[in-house]
């Protein structure tokens, strides 16, 4: 039989305030809102010996940069078929979505390489950025996945399991 220990990480300090606009298919689009999400990954893992100790400090610091970086922005969909860069610089970016036009400061803005900006996406997204921020503390040995999720509401959310790609 194959067991695995989970470590949570889920702190208070997990979140994220920012505004954003779900797209739909037909090209229509919620007005601009936001919510203040809750993070938490969990990590299973293989090994919890001495020698392949991972450190828990390390997994919240991460989390907190990934945090920091779309706290108190806009986030918007990079990849939606509903979006035009129009012009973009160190100062400001003008963008349309879905036939409406945006000016912001540029510093306020948050381009997420997803389609649509619902939980299930910042839920991979983060899952992705986790695992580029661990480097090299994962190692396919001791950490089998992990498991982000990404809550708007108590009892709403979504969330993303990660595993080493096969081969």
């Amino acid at each position: 039989m194959r067991t695995r220990h989970r470590i949570v990480v889920g702190k208070d300090r997990h979140r994220f305030s920012c505004a954003h606009m779900t797209v739909f298919p037909d090209g229509t689009k919620e007005r601009l809102h936001g919510h203040n999400f809750q993070v938490t990954a969990a990590l299973d893992l293989h090994d919890v010996s001495f020698a392949r100790f991972l450190d828990f400090a390390r997994v919240k610091s991460a989390l907190d940069r990934l945090c920091e970086a779309w706290d108190e922005r806009l986030l918007i969909a990079e990849r939606s078929p509903f979006l035009e860069i129009v012009r973009r610089d160190a100062e400001e970016i003008e963008l349309r979505l879905c036939g409406r036009r945006y000016v912001l400061p540029a510093d306020e803005v948050a381009l997420l390489p997803v389609e649509n900006v619902v939980v299930e996406a910042l839920a991979e997204e983060l899952a992705m950025r986790l695992v580029a921020e661990l480097g090299g503390a994962l190692k396919p040995e001791v950490v089998a996945g992990i498991d982000v999720s990404v809550s708007e509401s108590p009892g709403q959310g979504a969330s993303f399991y990660w595993t080493w790609p096969e081969g």
